[in-house]
């Protein structure tokens, strides 16, 4: 039997609102500010769809092709966010979105999982093994990530050639990522699905629906934004915000975590397995193929080519991020005062780029 569940429905009808909304207000040439908002919300909205979606799809072909699916598709609003910024010459807000995205679910979607999920059920267990290769898995990404700005900030001889450097190190994260699918479609160790599988599925949607959601998803996705990308530039100048804090906050907020407030209410019901590992593996999507992805597809579409090469702060965040919550899952268990360390540490992390 199908049965669409009012949340799903509820976000359905705002992401055509507001789809809707922005189209209407970019042909007013409204206050950019407005059209910023509205956009934003739009995007949050169509990529929590995206989820939804593709969680459906996938589990018409089995856990490891939910687990595949979703790192394929998972991504799309955050990855036309992205062109669109680039090809504006926005590599700035790019590169911070981009770090921003693994922070908001490493840090900020994890730290709400555990707070919430601990001030309910109290101390929470879930399987080690998921988690902890995982994790590092995304040591090992954001190692490779690291690379590139460590031998420019080194004035190393690799340093004079960002670009090259750059694209080394996304071929082989690549590399990295195709040779996980093998994994994932046999429900191994990286498969998300195969913790919990009756955790998420709240409703059974035919594939016609699934397939149809997915279409509307992606194109409105896409049009979308495009429409947020022309606000960004007059609303940052107005606001008096810098590229930064924009792109690490309200960009992959917008593109990304929202999707993974699913993790978050699964940590509620006390189904830790599937909460951890939907969230881990949101950042290792991120790491291991978003990123490497746009840094290939830059030198194709047009306007600024993205590098690898971030500033000291970006990556020493990123790098922190990935050991504090490797050191926080390693132990199988969470407590809700670790998640309030980790929602701690994504502020003041948040404060540190604000002024740029």
């Amino acid at each position: 039997m199908t049965v669409i569940s009012s949340r799903d429905r509820t976000i359905a009808l705002i992401a055509l609102a507001a789809t809707i909304a922005s189209g209407v207000l970019i042909s007013l040439h409204v206050n950019p500010v407005i059209l910023f908002v509205i956009t934003a919300v739009a995007l949050a909205m169509l990529a929590s769809m995206v989820g939804s979606a593709t969680e459906q799809l996938g589990g018409k072909l089995g856990p490891g092709a939910t687990g595949v699916l979703q790192s394929a598709l998972g991504n799309l609003p955050e990855l036309f966010i992205c062109i669109f910024a680039l090809r504006q010459g926005l590599v700035t807000v790019v590169q911070s979105a981009l770090i921003g995205s693994i922070l908001a679910n490493s840090l900020l979607v994890l730290g709400l999982a555990f707070l919430a999920g601990g001030l309910k059920n109290g101390t929470q267990k879930f399987g080690k093994q998921q988690p902890r290769m995982i994790a590092s898995l995304m040591l090992l990404a954001v190692s490779a990530l690291m690379i590139p700005t460590l031998a420019h900030e080194l004035h190393t001889p690799a340093g004079r050639h960002p670009e090259t450097m750059s694209i080394v190190a996304a071929i082989v994260l690549l590399l990295v990522f195709l040779s996980s699918i093998p994994v994932s479609l046999k429900g191994g160790a990286l498969t998300p699905s195969d913790c919990e599988p009756e955790a998420h599925t709240h409703a059974v949607w035919p594939v016609g629906l699934s397939v149809g959601t997915l279409l509307f998803a992606g194109i409105g996705a896409a049009l979308v934004s495009d429409w947020f990308v022309e606000a960004l530039k007059p609303a940052i100048q107005i606001l008096h915000l810098s590229e930064a804090f924009t792109g690490l906050v309200v960009v992959a907020i917008a593109g990304n975590a929202v999707e993974n407030v699913v993790g978050i209410q699964l940590a509620v019901k006390n189904q830790m397995d599937f909460a951890v590992s939907v969230i881990l593996n949101s950042s290792l999507q991120v790491a291991l193929g978003l990123i490497p992805a746009l840094v290939i597809l830059s030198l194709f579409l047009g306007g600024a080519h993205l590098t690898l090469v971030l500033t000291p702060l970006l990556i020493a965040v990123l790098a922190l991020s990935a050991i504090v919550t490797t050191v926080i899952v390693y132990d199988g268990e969470s407590i809700w005062l670790e998640g309030a360390a980790l929602i701690g540490l994504y502020v003041i992390i948040a404060a540190a780029f604000w002024w740029g």
